[in-house]
């Protein structure tokens, strides 16, 4: 910790507060949307406040942590991280638990473990590295497809139960290849195909297809119940909300409120004005990230400072997507806001990273 605190290798002070604040929010929130559940299911209305405060007392260190390990270091290690989360991915096909229906998890113990949520920083690190090493091999289809094979197998494996989690890993990748060789005749093809490929795996499940009937038209779907009490909670919020603990939707009528619909309860308690204020931090560090992408040291700090802005941006975008019935729902969270250990330590080990990364610029700086 006295690293941390090292006069000489001060990190970007208007990133880390962005995420100080957002993780305060976070709580808040939590706190505000899982009373109810928490008081019905387990006597006690602060229980996910706990559970969740444990997560990020830990993820907090943890950035802490990881904000003195140099990146390079953490990125020589990125094969191994990997090959860690295409075991673990492995795992949950063979004993993973289920959990409304979506078997996403590993158990150890009393905890659980969310491999999927490991397999997001593997692929940045790992293309990170691997781009970085092209030389000036950056160029043409056949790079495209090179860097996609690298992917595919934790996608495959990924999108067998958790779909919203590997078009996150694409998107990373795609966007990724795209800053390394920004030409787009090459990504209209890829983009032929992905959507060939999108459709055949939609079609091999009709509860895939069911999602679509439902988003097209919810009021005449059991399934659809969870979107319109959403959009019930997202409409009486109005300009100023009904206060924090004033929600009617959280009590029982929008399921698992403090999971990937917490959004619709911060609509409802805090109005447009607190929903475009909680969007406003995202998209202060997400800018705070793109700055620090353009002036890394060198190009694997680019990359994996885009890695994390792109993961970032994509997970808020698909939430509040899903959360305003714009496109189907995926059961993707909102970052450091919704409910889950597994996911909050993991958005601060890659805010950790890059910590450091903004630790080396001032260092590195004449």
């Amino acid at each position: 910790m006295a690293e941390f605190f090292r006069a000489d290798k001060k990190c970007d002070r208007a990133l880390l507060a962005a995420v100080l604040v957002i993780t305060v929010l976070g709580m808040v929130y939590l706190y505000s949307t899982g009373a109810y559940y928490g008081q019905a299911r387990f006597h006690d209305s602060a229980y996910y406040f706990k559970k969740q405060l444990l997560a990020v007392s830990l993820g907090l260190a943890v950035m802490a942590g990881v904000s003195c390990v140099d990146y390079h270091l953490v990125i020589r290690y990125a094969g191994l991280i990997y090959f860690l989360s295409l075991i673990l991915s492995t795992a949950v096909l063979f004993i993973g638990q289920e959990y409304n229906g979506s078997k996403r998890w590993l158990a150890l113990g009393p905890l659980s473990f969310q491999p999927s949520e490991l397999a997001k920083i593997a692929v940045i690190l790992l293309l990170a590295g691997v781009i970085s090493r092209q030389g000036n091999k950056k160029t043409g289809l056949l790079f495209a497809v090179r860097i996609f094979l690298y992917v595919l197998p934790i996608v495959a494996l990924v999108a067998t139960n958790n779909l919203s989690t590997a078009i996150i890993i694409l998107g990373i990748a795609a966007c990724l290849i795209f800053m390394s060789n920004p030409y787009y005749m090459q990504f209209v093809g890829l983009g032929g195909a992905a959507v060939v490929l999108a459709g055949a795996f939609l079609a091999a499940e009709s509860y895939r297809l069911e999602r679509i009937a439902v988003w097209l038209d919810p009021e005449n779907y059991d399934k659809g119940f969870q979107t319109i009490q959403g959009l019930y909670a997202i409409g009486s919020g109005g300009l100023f909300g009904a206060g924090l603990g004033g929600s009617m939707q959280k009590l029982g009528f929008v399921p698992e409120a403090q999971n990937d619909m917490i959004f619709s309860i911060v609509c409802e308690e805090t109005g447009f004005f607190g929903a475009v204020f909680l969007l406003g931090v995202f998209g202060f560090l997400l800018w705070r990230l793109m700055l620090m992408s353009v002036k890394a040291p060198d190009l694997k700090g680019s990359l994996i400072c885009a890695g994390i802005m792109i993961h970032i941006a994509l997970q808020v975008l698909l939430n509040v997507a899903v959360v305003t019935n714009s496109i189907p729902n995926t059961g993707i969270t909102l970052p450091f806001i919704s409910y889950g250990g597994t996911s909050v330590v993991f958005l601060h080990g890659e805010m950790g990273i890059a910590l450091n990364i903004s630790r080396q610029m001032v260092h590195r700086s004449p």
